[in-house]
């Protein structure tokens, strides 16, 4: 788990770096390029039966929000410091725990809806809206979090129904399909051989750090490895600083303390509800 949200953040770095040099949708691109590469591979290691599923709708809605949180990430990313971003994108396990209440009405708690709403305060105090910190890019991030928030839920209703491989093979395939189609109306060529090995390395770690979740996930408690999802503030503050010499101010690290707080405490009353 730790291995996949470093390769993660290194794909967001080499991501920031393209969006120099290419529409922020044509980026997410190539960063779906290399896990349907993956899927591909593995369509033709297992076969077609990876496609069948009762849930052909689920699976196409589970692709379409990676589409949308990819791509809307990337677009946050490229006006917004990497640390920045990576906080406000940690509210999406308070989104989710907001869309169970409301759609699959799922009990809530008063301390589950205090750890939401201070999640929501730590949220606000890394943005700081009014104060002239506030930029309005943070909106993609915001959307980005919510389209993960609701692949999340989608993925609750599929657990049980569709194996782990024919639900990523959908992701995979449904997502790059989408951010294909706006391509001819975005799409320039590399301006230099360097910048293949840069889209290279992004396509690649990209797909390295989704299989490495993946493989967490199946052998090990979610409870246990989804914490380690906050181990991107350390890497995206570190990184930043390295590459783009943003270096998050004190406000931001007070915010990030909340909004971490708030997510293990609420993936700790996750964990306490599925064992009752």
């Amino acid at each position: 788990m730790a291995l996949g949200f470093l390769f993660f953040s290194i794909g967001d770095v080499l991501a920031k770096l393209l969006t120099d040099d290419f529409h922020p949708l044509q980026v997410a691109w190539f960063r779906t390029l290399g896990l349907v590469t993956g899927v591909c591979i593995l369509l033709a290691l297992r076969g077609r039966r990876l496609l069948r599923t009762p849930q052909p709708k689920l699976q196409i809605a589970r692709g379409v929000m990676a589409a949308g949180s990819a791509t809307m990430f990337i677009y946050g990313i490229s006006y917004v410091p990497l640390s920045d971003a990576i906080a406000v994108s940690f509210v999406a396990p308070f989104i989710v725990t907001l869309l169970g209440a409301l759609v699959l009405k799922e009990p809530v708690g008063v301390r589950r809806w205090l750890a939401v709403f201070t999640g929501f305060i730590g949220m606000l105090v890394v943005t700081r809206p009014g104060l002239g910190v506030f930029h309005p890019a943070i909106f993609f991030i915001f959307g980005a979090a919510s389209c993960f928030a609701v692949r999340q839920l989608v993925s609750r209703w599929l657990s049980g129904v569709d194996s782990i491989e024919t639900t990523v093979v959908y992701t995979a395939l449904i997502a790059f399909f989408i951010i294909t189609l706006f391509q001819p109306f975005v799409w320039q060529a590399p301006p230099n051989l360097s910048i293949y090995w840069v889209i290279a390395a992004m396509a690649l770690v990209a797909a390295f750090g989704e299989l490495f979740i993946i493989r967490a996930l199946d052998i090990a408690e979610s409870v246990v490895v989804a914490p380690i999802q906050y181990t991107l503030i350390i890497w995206g503050t570190i990184f930043g600083f390295w590459v783009f010499g943003d270096l998050p101010d004190r406000w931001t690290v007070v915010g990030c303390a909340i909004i971490v707080t708030s997510g293990i405490y609420t993936t700790y009353r996750e964990y306490q509800k599925s064992r009752l």
